[in-house]
């Protein structure tokens, strides 16, 4: 099988007003092209730098990264990324918020405003297209920014703990949109959480890092048979890798 992302020792320092901080260390990992991949680790042990790293937004200090088989050195358009907060712009429709990347990259709008309306179908806000962000609860502001980070279809969609301000029950909702849409589009998702059910729901393998500098501790395979819904969060074989892993995070580091 293709390989989506293939980290080789990676170490990532950056600079901070206490001097260098060394965010992660001897870091090596692959995945698969369409493999969903959830990654967890105490508070401060470099997560996000993780992501910015493949994303091409952080300088290496040593190591490699390559995503389908070209080495990164800068911003790539193999990639889409969400974020923590959806980050739309308030005087922009969901329709022009989505455009925007196609603005941005100088692609012909007319192909993708048809692809953009197949998106906001895709993701369940068909009909909302003509709204202000001051118009949608959170959860349909993050699907928003999913379609844009989809737009120009990345085969690689990097999330940075996308639904971690959502409350318990919009999260939820959101797991199983998400799986859904990871379903019908088989891209390949390294997804950040601090979540550890959320993280054993959506992946196929589940990567712990240590405290800072982090490092890879354990990478678990999820064998839970798809799709997934609410009631495997009650299975044994859910709650016991939820368990192992909670005993994982414990002996890494404080737990988020």
């Amino acid at each position: 099988m293709r390989k989506a992302i293939e980290i080789e020792g990676l170490r990532v320092v950056y600079p901070s007003k206490a001097g260098s901080v060394n965010a992660l260390e001897g870091i090596d990992l692959v995945a698969e092209d369409g493999e969903f991949l959830s990654v967890l680790g105490p508070s401060g042990c470099g997560k996000s730098t993780l992501l910015k790293a493949v994303a091409g937004l952080l300088s290496l200090r040593r190591g490699s990264i390559k995503v389908y088989d070209e080495l990164v050195r800068g911003p790539t358009p193999n990639v889409g990324i969400v974020f923590q907060n959806a980050v739309l712009m308030n005087w922009r429709t969901v329709l022009k918020n989505i455009m925007l990347q196609v603005e941005v990259r100088g692609l012909d709008r007319e192909t993708y405003r048809r692809r953009a309306l197949e998106l906001i179908k895709l993701v369940g806000i068909e009909g909302f297209d003509n709204h202000y962000p001051f118009q949608l609860s959170g959860g349909m502001q993050q699907r928003v920014s999913i379609c844009r980070a989809l737009i120009h279809d990345p085969p690689l969609l990097l999330m940075d703990e996308p639904f971690g301000s959502l409350d318990a029950l919009t999260r939820e909702t959101m797991n199983l949109e998400l799986q859904r849409i990871w379903l019908e589009s088989r891209k390949t998702v390294l997804f950040i959480t601090h979540s550890i059910p959320e993280a054993v729901f959506l992946a196929d393998r589940v990567v712990v890092l240590s405290e800072r500098p982090g490092r890879v501790r354990a990478v678990v395979r999820v064998d839970l048979p798809r799709p997934r819904d609410l009631s495997t969060m009650e299975h044994p074989e859910f709650v016991g890798m939820v368990g192992r892993l909670r005993r994982e995070l414990q002996s890494a580091g404080r737990l988020d």
